[in-house]
């Protein structure tokens, strides 16, 4: 098992959790929300820092949960050819 401290940019919180791989950046995985619910989440970013003991190095990720699908202002969708305006 792998700890990784995952910074989630939906809630502004840090929890650590264990992995069996470190997920890729662009990837989507679970996660209990505060409310008790399971929500998709999608990694933003994933990167390594050299830990305080040893010739070890520790993971982070950040995460954002996953925009709904007619949400078109927070990612560009390559699936769709116009976005709608609205007024």
């Amino acid at each position: 098992m792998i700890e990784i401290e995952v910074q989630n940019e939906t809630h502004q919180s840090e929890v650590r959790m264990k992995f069996v791989v470190v997920p890729r950046i662009g990837e989507g995985i679970r996660l209990l929300e505060p409310a008790g619910q399971w929500a998709s989440y999608d990694v933003l970013d994933v990167w390594y820092q050299k830990a305080e003991y040893g010739d070890i190095w520790v993971p982070f990720m950040h995460v954002r949960q996953t925009p709904p699908e007619k949400d078109y202002g927070a990612v560009l969708r390559p699936d769709m050819d116009v976005y709608p305006v609205e007024n």
